[in-house]
């Protein structure tokens, strides 16, 4: 059974946490049209002698999503969640624990790591612990950590994304865990949301196709490259973060590397000290399921269309 947070989207839908592209706008934007937006803390960098920057997005979101919904009680925004890297390197964690827990965030994301500590500091102020990850094992771990559900990350999935099937990773999951979970890798349609469920997801994570809205903080050459890109222009890689990732192959060539012919980097290079873009900024991640995204829009309209799918699927579906 989901927990009442989750219980009660438009659609069984989380906009996933996106480095530098998910922001106040889109998570905003995708949780006044009924899924739950969220952003990665990191994204959120003041300059040196600043006060935090993730201080007052979370102000400006609450705020934002408080007169929406004083304004639309028959129908309220979805809430929002926060991505920590849980990753030793992260410098920021502890203070980004401490204002996320005292702003009341009610759905964390941890990545990169299962801390016990930061599952005690969500739940202590009432929030929920998802946990991504790529394996069974991992997903094991993170359980006995305290956390509350977990992100299956499937192959096809953007940024970090794991190498097992989607339907691998989830029966093997659902052999042992009955709670939240989320299925993340190339979801792009209504269909596939449905697709998620019947495998024995509760929700479906989706991320790239948010790229190509108009409130991403995305450069307009990113957006119009996940337009024109299709499946086969997805590349796998460690050697721009240390973790195997999922890039436009475009984006590659651009930086003057051969995307048939990368290096492998050892996860020993990761490090988000100081949550500072990295030389490889203008290498764009992304899934696989972009081959469905046709058009730059505003958010509301891609969750239109989602919704609109994922109600004649199951129309479909019952027909059967």
């Amino acid at each position: 059974m989901l927990p009442p947070i989750l219980a009660n989207l438009r659609i069984p839908v989380i906009g996933s946490p996106m480095f530098i592209v998910s922001g106040p706008e889109l998570v905003i934007a995708q949780c006044k049209a009924g899924i739950v937006g969220s952003f990665p803390a990191l994204n959120a960098r003041e300059k040196d002698g600043e006060p935090p920057l993730l201080e007052a997005w979370l102000t400006r979101i609450s705020e934002e999503l408080d007169r929406h919904n004083q304004a639309n009680p028959d129908r309220p925004a979805a809430p929002f969640a926060v991505n920590q890297i849980v990753h030793r390197s992260n410098a920021r964690l502890e203070r980004d624990i401490e204002i996320c827990h005292r702003h009341k965030v009610p759905i964390w994301i941890t990545s990169l790591g299962a801390r016990p500590e930061v599952n005690a500091a969500a739940h202590d102020c009432g929030g929920i612990v998802l946990h991504d990850i790529i394996n069974n094992v991992f997903a094991k771990k993170a359980i006995d950590k305290g956390a509350d559900g977990l992100i299956a990350v499937a192959a096809g999935a953007g940024g970090h994304a794991g190498p097992q099937s989607p339907f691998a990773l989830i029966q093997e999951i659902r052999d042992w865990f009955d709670g939240p979970l989320l299925l993340s890798g190339a979801i792009s349609t209504g269909r596939a949301v449905l697709a998620a469920q019947v495998m024995g997801a509760d929700l479906a994570y989706i991320g790239s196709p948010f790229i190509a809205t108009n409130e991403a903080n995305a450069q307009p050459e990113y957006k119009r490259m996940i337009v024109e890109s299709g499946a086969m222009d997805i590349v796998t890689s460690s050697l721009f973060t240390g973790v195997s990732g999922n890039y436009l192959a475009p984006s590659i060539r651009n930086a003057g590397l051969d995307p048939d012919n990368l290096e492998k980097a050892d996860p020993s290079s990761m490090d988000f000290h100081g949550a500072k873009p990295k030389a490889w900024s203008q290498i764009w991640g992304c899934g696989q399921g972009i081959g469905a995204v046709h058009e730059i829009a505003p958010a509301q309209a891609l969750i239109d269309r989602l919704a609109d799918e994922y109600a004649q699927a199951k129309q479909a579906v019952a027909a059967l």
